[in-house]
């Protein structure tokens, strides 16, 4: 009985620390994305209007876009 006792406790003690680092992980993702899109952000406000206009973007659009709420518009080279 007290191997299987000890099995139990084993393998929730694995299933907590695997909730954990999940957690951590997701956190940790969510810290890295965040400063990735800051980044697009002010690297894109750098850009003067021409080119904001080369690839579909107005200036009031570069935060909506990086954060994948506005589609970049496809414009077809004649």
């Amino acid at each position: 009985m007290l191997a299987i006792l000890s099995i139990i406790v084993r393998f929730t003690g694995t299933k907590a620390s695997k909730r954990l680092s999940r957690q951590l992980s997701a956190c940790w993702e969510g810290i890295a994305g965040y400063f990735f899109r800051r980044s697009a952000v002010i690297s894109l406000n750098e850009l003067d209007d021409r080119a904001l206009r080369d690839i579909g973007l107005e200036r009031s659009q570069i935060e909506a876009a990086v954060y994948g709420l506005v589609t970049v518009r496809s414009q077809g080279r004649r």
